[in-house]
This record gives structure tokens, sequence and C-alpha cells, in this order.
């Protein structure tokens, strides 16, 4: 007997996936134009699809550290990526916030199974998400160089995706750990 959980999908259609195609939200059938919009086409879905993959799970299952010796949880995620959005507002105006939970790290350490913490997460997550996308909005110049080490609008947008790309792929496997659950 094993303590693996089983792998599954609610999709029917491609069993590869998270969620049928007429399903997913992610694919609202209409393709960005210009750069700026694809860039932020691109930093919306994974952006979803990291919610997604939280999605259904109680705090301890979002909390749970599923590779050990790693502290990494989906919970953890969340507060991480809440971090870095206000990490990222530093550099749109060259200043730099205070550390949203503390030291480092603290982001991962502090991802205890409480729902008042899951609660607490999703609200920074989205607070820093949308204080970060209005502060970038008064550049919208993609070749406009920022104060935080002159890095450029497009070098902040293409680091954000792949920031969240990366997280992503770490919520596949902390999540397929969790409940079997796979898919794309």
């Amino acid at each position: 007997m094993s303590d693996q959980p089983a792998r599954w999908t609610q999709a029917t259609v491609h069993p590869d996936m998270w969620a049928d195609p007429d399903d997913d939200p992610r694919d609202t059938g209409a393709s960005p134009d210009g750069e700026l919009a694809t860039l932020l086409d691109f930093l919306s879905g994974y952006r979803m699809t990291l919610l997604m993959k939280c999605e259904g799970l109680d705090a301890e299952q979002l909390a749970r550290r599923s590779v050990p010796p790693s502290t990494m949880s989906l919970l953890g995620l969340v507060r991480h990526l809440a971090e870095v959005e206000r990490d990222w507002r530093g550099w749109i105006t060259g200043g730099q916030p205070p550390r949203l939970y503390g030291e480092r790290d603290a982001d991962f350490h502090g991802a205890v199974a409480e729902q008042t913490v899951v609660d607490a997460a999703y609200a920074d997550l989205e607070r820093e998400q949308a204080a970060t996308d209005a502060a970038l909005a008064a550049h919208p110049d993609l070749g406009e160089r920022l104060p935080k080490d002159g890095t450029s609008v497009r070098e902040l947008m293409v680091h954000r995706i792949e920031e969240y790309a990366r997280h992503c792929g770490h919520a596949d496997l902390l999540r397929e750990c969790v409940d079997g659950r796979v898919g794309q």
C-alpha cells in the first residue's frame, strides 16, 4: 500500500489537461494585439494557472510541503509571489518597499495550515498584483528604463512572466503530490 495519491484529471477530452478546453478560463479565444497586450495576456494566464492549481484544497493541503526537505508549498508559492510583486514595484519606483512577511524566506516558513494565513495570502497576492499592475500602467513604453538598475519595462514584464511560469511548474508537482491531480 502506497501513500502516494493516484494521478487524475478533471479533463475528459485530453487527459494531459487540467480542465476541458470549454471549461478552461484561461482560454478566452481572443488573440492579443501588440507586444504589451501579449505580455499581459501571458502574465494573466500564469497568474490564473497558479490559482487553479490551489483551488479545492484546504489549509493543510495548501501548506503541505510535498517535497522534503524543501520548504516549498502551494501556500508558500502564493505568499512568495505576493512578496515578489511588492519587490517588483521597487524596480518601478526605485525604492525598496519593506518585506511583506519579514525576513528572507518567511513567505515559505510562515505558510502554515491555518485558514487565516490562507485568506491573508490570497488577499496579499491580489493587492500586490493590483498595485504593481497600476504602477506599471504608468509606463506603457516597453523600452523605458526604470529607476532600479535601468531595467526596461519589457525586461520586467518578461521577468514577471518567467517567475510565474517557473512557479506554476512547481505548483504542478506540488499539487500532484497533494492529491494526484495533474494537467497543464
